[in-house]
């Protein structure tokens, strides 16, 4: 039991650097479906978003060559893991259902839209470190809908006003 526990725990704290790499796989691979209507390349976008979801970057091809090959080259920059489960999750959700939606009922005016979607978030971790799937995860901390103990790094730092 231990050994699953392991094998399907995420990472954190999580290298920054990394996350971003992986964003950058991410937008460019959507960027290729979105231009070449590759619709095949769905399937590995929506595999990597599950498998960092599930194990971090253990099963996630993409996230191996972040983890083992880009970010070893540069400083690492530890955050919070549990936003980026949470982020990875939506991406989950999303690609996913291009799957279903091009596949199931050839909705792909939808799917396009969902991948643009993909490109802007994906461009703006890549670029300048802005997850938005870990501000939507800390505004529910704040909100109280996610128990604070997920994260505590989520949670609005207090000014301490050093008495007089």
């Amino acid at each position: 039991m231990r050994q699953r526990r392991r094998f399907f725990d995420f990472p954190n704290p999580v290298n920054e650097v990394a996350a971003r790499a992986v964003a950058t796989g991410v937008a460019l691979l959507a960027t290729t479906i979105l231009l070449t209507r590759a619709w095949w390349l769905l399937w590995p976008l929506a595999y990597g978003f599950v498998a960092r979801v599930l194990t971090g970057p253990r099963l996630s091809p993409l996230a191996q060559v972040a983890v083992r090959i880009v970010a070893p080259r540069l400083p690492a920059r530890p955050v919070a893991g549990s936003p980026k489960r949470f982020a990875q999750g939506i991406g989950a959700v999303v690609t996913t259902s291009t799957v279903v939606l091009h596949y199931a009922s050839g909705a792909d005016t939808i799917v396009l839209g969902l991948l643009g979607a993909m490109v802007v978030f994906a461009s703006l971790e890549a670029a300048f470190g802005f997850c938005v799937g870990c501000k939507i995860f800390g505004g529910l901390v704040r909100l109280g809908w996610v128990d604070n103990a997920y994260c505590d790094d989520c949670q609005p730092r207090t000014r301490t006003v050093p008495a007089s």
